[in-house]
Formats: structure tokens, sequence, C-alpha cells
């Protein structure tokens, strides 16, 4: 008869069991497996991130709520001092600028000023539009009044530079006197014709020669001619020196 014994059965311990489906799941994972330890891993880092950020922005964490109310009220406390000290600083740049604006005006104002005087006082060489009078003598020799009357009449048509005969220039203080064949004009002689250069408004200058019993009426009666020209640029190059003052001085009180 035949030897039915069956062999002995492996060793079934439970230890061993679990130990062997570990090692197995470890080598070969499944899809499952996979995507919780994915999970897992995301988790983990999420904490970590968070516990960090705590950390970080915990800065008044232990303030009581008074304490929280006194640092926003010091905080708006020192951005209205900042505003208010901005708002200074741009108000004090402002006012800078209208000082240098008007001192800049001043200073223009000076210089145009100082320019005026030194055309009317013959100091500086002028150019501008005007007219030119040729006073020609030819039955008889022009009277010194005549031509006084003449330059006077162009200064009240705003005549700004004058000169005769492009030798002398006529300023306030510019004297005129008869001489046997002609005049003299601040001391220079001239001989006729006589040429007046004037710079000033053409037609308003010319107007002020030819009104009834003017200038030129006057000058016709002391048997000369008289043309006048109206100019776009006459230049008068003739200057005088300035004259020292011997008692006067400026006032700087």
């Amino acid at each position: 008869m035949t030897d039915q014994t069956p062999p002995p059965a492996p060793d079934q311990r439970p230890d061993q069991t679990g130990r062997r489906r570990l090692l197995e799941a470890l080598r070969k994972p499944s899809r499952r497996q996979t995507v919780v330890g994915l999970l897992l891993a995301a988790v983990g880092f999420a904490a970590v991130t968070q516990v960090t950020s705590y950390g970080v922005d915990d800065t008044y964490a232990g303030y009581r709520e008074q304490a929280l109310i006194d640092v926003l009220n010091g905080l708006a406390g020192t951005t209205r001092r900042a505003e208010a000290e901005v708002a200074r600083l741009e108000a004090t740049r402002e006012e800078l600028r209208d000082d240098s604006s008007s001192e800049q005006a001043a200073l223009e104002q000076a210089r145009r000023e100082a320019e005026t005087l030194q055309i009317l006082a013959g100091v500086v060489p002028v150019t501008g539009p005007g007219i030119r009078v040729t006073i020609t003598e030819e039955t008889g020799q022009v009277d010194i009044d005549s031509m006084l009357d003449t330059v006077q009449e162009m200064r009240t048509a705003f005549a700004e530079a004058m000169q005769f005969n492009g030798q002398v220039r006529v300023v306030a203080r510019t004297s005129f006197e008869d001489g046997v064949g002609g005049m003299y004009v601040d001391g220079t002689f001239l001989e006729p014709p006589y040429v007046l250069d004037v710079i000033g408004d053409p037609t308003t200058l010319h107007g002020g020669l030819t009104f009834p019993d003017g200038p030129i009426d006057q000058l016709e009666a002391d048997g000369a001619t008289v043309e006048v020209e109206e100019l776009d640029s006459l230049d008068i190059e003739s200057t005088v020196d300035p004259e020292r003052l011997e008692f006067a001085q400026p006032d700087t009180r």
C-alpha cells in the first residue's frame, strides 16, 4: 500500500507573511500607492510652509488690542506729519520759484531801463527805423532857433536817438551856435547841407515836422529846402562821453 502521508506544510507564520507583502509592495508599487504618496508629500510641504509663514507674520501676535490700536494711531500720526512736511516743502519750493521769477523779471526790467538810459544819454550806438531830414541852404543861412525847434519837435514826437551829419550825437545837453558858413553843434563845426538822422516811429516823426508853422515851414522861411525820407533802418554810430558828476551821488538809503 502506497504511503499517503502528505509533505510537511510550509511555515505560514503571520509575521513572515506581512513582511513578504511589504517587500513586494516596495519593490513594485501600484498606481494607487504612487498617487497616495504624492498627495502625502504635498500635504507635508503645505504644512511646513504654513508653519514658516506663521513664524514670519507673528510680529504683533502677542500685542493686546489696545496696544495694536496705539501702534496704528502712531503710524497714522507719523503719516500725517510726513504729509504736512511734504506740503510745507512743496509750498517753499513754489515760493522760491515765484521769488526767482520775480527777481528775474526785476533784473530784466532793470536791464531794459539801463539800455534805454544809455540810448537817451547817447553813450551807445543804436539802430532802428526812423527818418532822415536833409536841410540845404539856398538863399540864406538857417537860423539857429529854427534848428533848435526842429530838434525839440523831434523829441516831442518821441525820438529815441538823433545825430547830425553822421558826426554829432544829439542829447539833452547838446549846444548849438552860429558859425561863419555853418554852425557849431556841441563844439563841432558843421557845414550845410545838414543831415539829421532820427530813430523812432517814422510816421510820428514825419508828422512832427509838417504841421502848420512847424519846423519845415520855419526852415523854408529861412531860405532852405527840406527833404524828409522815412527809412526802415538807420544806424546812429556817433556817441558822447558820459558826463562826470561833481556833486551829485546816488542815494543808497
